[in-house]
C-alpha cells in the first residue's frame, strides 16, 4: 500500500471512530462528548441553568483535554529526536487508552450519576485517547481532513461543492480536496450511527469495536508523518 494510501484508510478509520466515541461516550456518559470540547462547553451551560448532572466531568474535559495534547506533542518530539516511531507510538497509546475506556465502562457502567467518581475516570480515558487523536492528526495528517470535528468539514465541502457546480470543476485540487473531505464526513457520520445501534443493543461493549480500530490504526499506520 503506498503511503498516500494508507494515510487516506489511516484517517477514514479514525473518522469513524471519532464519530463512533463520541456517540457511545454521550449515551453513556450521561452527555459528555470526549472527541471534542465545544459540545462540553454547550452541555455545560445547560447544565448549569437546569441544574442537572455531569458538571464536574465537562469541567474537567477541557483542561484534562489540552494537558494531553500537550504531553503527545512532546513526546511526540522526543521519540522523533531519538529516532523512534513516534506516530505508531502515539496510536499505540490511543488503542491503549480506547481498551482502559472499554474495561472501565463495562466494569463500573451503566453511570447514574456521571459526576461519580467511576464515571470520571472512565470519561477521563476516552477524552484522553480522542485528544491524542486530535493531537496525531493535526501534527501527522494535517493534510487530510480532521476526524472528529466536522463543522469544518461541512463548510469546505459545501464550499467546494459550489465552486464545481459555479464551473472550477476543472480545478483538480478543488475536486481532490472534496472527495476527501465527503468521505471522512461519510465515515464519521457511519461511526455516529453504528454507536448508536450498538450502544442499544449491547451498552457499553459496544466499545469493544473502537478498541479493535484503535489497534488496527497503530498496525497500518505509516512509520513517522512528522510535520
Amino acid at each position: 500500500m503506498k503511503p498516500f494510501d494508507r494515510a487516506a484508510v489511516v484517517n477514514g478509520l479514525l473518522a469513524f471512530n471519532g464519530g463512533y466515541v463520541d456517540v457511545a461516550g454521550f449515551l453513556g456518559l450521561q452527555g459528555l462528548f470526549v472527541s471534542h470540547v465545544t459540545g462540553n462547553f454547550v452541555t455545560l451551560g445547560a447544565a448549569l441553568v437546569l441544574g442537572s448532572h455531569g458538571i464536574y466531568g465537562k469541567l474537567l474535559a477541557l483542561p484534562e483535554f489540552v494537558a494531553v495534547v500537550a504531553l503527545a506533542r512532546l513526546a511526540g518530539a522526543a521519540l522523533r529526536g531519538r529516532g523512534l516511531p513516534a506516530l505508531r507510538v502515539l496510536f499505540s497509546a490511543e488503542a491503549i487508552l480506547l481498551v482502559t475506556f472499554l474495561v472501565l465502562a463495562v466494569r463500573y457502567g451503566p453511570f447514574a450519576d456521571p459526576d461519580s467518581v467511576p464515571a470520571l475516570i472512565t470519561g477521563f480515558a476516552g477524552i484522553a485517547a480522542m485528544a491524542i487523536q486530535n493531537a496525531v492528526q493535526r501534527v501527522h495528517f494535517s493534510d487530510q481532513p480532521p476526524t472528529t470535528i466536522m463543522t469544518g468539514n461541512t463548510t469546505q465541502a459545501t464550499l467546494d461543492a459550489v465552486d464545481l457546480l459555479a464551473g472550477a470543476g476543472q480545478d483538480t485540487k478543488v475536486r481532490a480536496r472534496f472527495i476527501r473531505i465527503a468521505l471522512s464526513i461519510v465515515y464519521f457520520g457511519a461511526g455516529c450511527a453504528a454507536a448508536a445501534l450498538f450502544y442499544w443493543l449491547v451498552g457499553f461493549w459496544c466499545l469493544a469495536l473502537s478498541a479493535a480500530i484503535g489497534a488496527i490504526v497503530a498496525g497500518v499506520a505509516p512509520s513517522d508523518r512528522a510535520k
